[in-house]
């Protein structure tokens, strides 16, 4: 049985992926992922000038994450 891609929650920050994933939009078109990328950051706080893959932007809007896993 293979891995599972683990999806990390960063407390106030995007959702980090490792591994080989595909993201894509809701017409079925693709986003690129740079050849050799393993780890990808997807914007959740919607301020990224590169969407929908973080670009830091959480760090100044003040964005805050509500979720947490139940302990």
């Amino acid at each position: 049985m293979s891995e599972p891609i683990v999806i990390r929650c960063r407390d106030n920050g995007p959702f980090v992926i490792k591994g080989a994933i595909q993201v894509v939009d809701h017409a079925g078109a693709v986003f690129p992922i740079p050849a050799g990328k393993e780890v990808v950051a997807l914007c959740r706080c919607s301020h990224s000038k590169n969407k929908p893959f973080c670009d830091g932007s959480h760090n100044t809007c003040g964005f805050q994450a509500a979720e947490k896993a139940p302990q």
